[in-house]
């Protein structure tokens, strides 16, 4: 089974993969008693600063290995038991269902620190931070009356020209990974035809497609939440003209995907890397997510960032977070429509 995985993650970075960058120094590999290997599938710009926070709380050092979400988890599959990895922190979801089967199974007073549905079932890895899909608007020509609430309302002849999309990111993927499980390959498959149909706008990545939305390029685009929270706060929610709406509860649209961490099964017992993956859920962690990255901690006693509706009012479609780990099918529909 792994290396039917291994083969599939091996399409996924062929397709999507920046080259792996390691820190300057692995020397943590070995795993000795004050540092642990660390794989991030969280880029060290965003992150690099928290984990120094970390040694400097605690003293252990944290040896981190930067790369795509997808693709440390094909090496840590193809380096099997040989893997210095000790923990793995990935941008989504489907990536850490990917690679369940050689992660441990964390401790319950871990575990149940969040709600079930942002956790795996089978208590492999736990949601650290949320993140929601919306529709960015230009509310120069569109009043939030006039934005859709469903994605599916998007393929209107309205819209034509008018929406903007990003096929070769991942969040993109995963949300219609997510589509494919809730509402069906067919349906999925006709509405991304028909937006094709309708001359949907390509982007690279959500902050081009807000940008190109805030500056009238297109009046709609499908991005995560948060992009819009950090240009807001950068230059001044009043001087945008793009705002943000939320679907309707269980539309598509709705998802809420999680970045997540895990441990590896030779690492189960070690308490330094028990001790990360706990700082992680702390309030204070969660919180700095909160105030730094804008999207949703996790963990109830944590607060999210102003303005933010509550994570509980938020209902997505009723589907298992690790299901998104099925990319592959989903980066084949994509390529079958001329998406990507």
């Amino acid at each position: 089974m792994f290396a039917r995985k291994i083969a599939l993650l091996t399409v996924v970075s062929v397709l999507t993969a920046p080259l792996l960058v390691a820190c300057s120094s692995d020397s943590g590999s070995n795993g000795s008693s004050e540092e642990i290997t660390l794989y991030s599938g969280r880029g060290e710009y965003l992150v690099g600063s928290l984990f120094d926070q970390f040694t400097e709380e605690t003293g252990i050092k944290v040896n981190a290995r930067y790369g795509g979400s997808a693709e440390l988890a094909a090496q840590m599959l193809e380096e099997g038991d040989k893997s210095p990895a000790q923990v793995y922190l990935s941008q989504d979801s489907g990536a850490l269902g990917t690679v369940e089967g050689i992660l441990a199974t964390l401790p319950t007073s871990i575990v149940n620190l969040i709600p079930e549905s942002y956790r795996a079932a089978n208590d492999t890895w736990i949601g650290v931070t949320g993140r929601a899909r919306v529709i960015a608007y230009d509310s120069e020509t569109v009043t939030e009356g006039e934005v859709p609430t469903s994605v599916f309302d998007l393929t209107d002849e309205k819209w034509r020209g008018q929406v903007g999309i990003a096929p070769a990111n991942a969040s993109f993927q995963s949300f219609i990974t997510a589509m494919r499980i809730a509402e069906g390959e067919e349906a999925t498959r006709n509405w991304l035809e028909d937006l094709v149909a309708n001359d949907v706008q390509k982007y690279e990545k959500n902050g081009l497609i807000l940008d190109a939305v805030d500056s009238g390029q297109v009046e709609l685009g499908l991005i995560n939440h948060y992009y819009w929270f950090r240009k807001a706060a950068e230059v001044g929610e009043d001087s945008m003209r793009a705002q943000i709406s939320f679907a309707d509860p269980k539309d598509p649209l709705s998802l809420i995907n999680v970045s997540g961490v895990g441990l590896l099964k030779k690492s189960q017992e070690n308490p330094n890397a028990i001790a990360f993956v706990k700082w992680l859920m702390s309030k204070e962690t969660q919180e700095w997510f909160a105030n730094t990255t804008y999207e949703y901690p996790l963990l109830p006693a944590a607060e999210a960032a102003e303005g933010l509706p509550a994570l509980d009012s938020l209902l997505g479609p009723d589907i298992d977070l690790a299901q998104l780990s099925d990319l592959p099918a989903t980066l084949k529909l994509l390529q079958d429509v001329g998406l990507i």
